[in-house]
């Protein structure tokens, strides 16, 4: 996973995946931003969409831009939704997937009763 600059990591940290709005999920806490690079005053953000068919990808879309575009520095921006790499639960921070509560798959947890332990505590 590529680094997000610490200025792009704060400018994203008020847009929302709307379907994780309402839990306070960020598209930097979801994983959604892959990169963010900046030269000569343009910067290009590369997104993940946690599914093809997400039908507010052109909303995220624009919020990423326009937050990306106001930063000192920043005269322009693109956003750009890459395509070569699925979204996974892996992305996730580990503040979203507790709030998310993704669990792994049963082959991985061998021990069932010390993992719920732990998730519970």
């Amino acid at each position: 996973m590529s680094q997000i600059p610490p200025w792009a990591s704060e400018a994203l940290a008020e847009v929302f995946d709307p379907c994780c709005k309402e839990k306070g999920i960020s598209v930097v806490e979801m994983g959604l931003v892959r990169s963010v690079e900046v030269a000569d005053g343009r910067a290009r953000v590369e997104l993940l969409l946690t599914s093809g068919w997400c039908p507010f990808a052109a909303r995220v879309l624009t919020e990423v831009r326009e937050k990306i575009a106001a930063q000192p520095g920043v005269e322009d921006a693109e956003v750009e939704v890459v395509w070569d790499e699925a979204w996974t639960v892996d992305r996730l921070s580990p503040r979203a997937a507790r709030i998310l509560r993704f669990l792994p798959p049963p082959s991985k947890v061998q021990d069932r009763e010390a993992y719920i332990l732990e998730e519970l505590s």
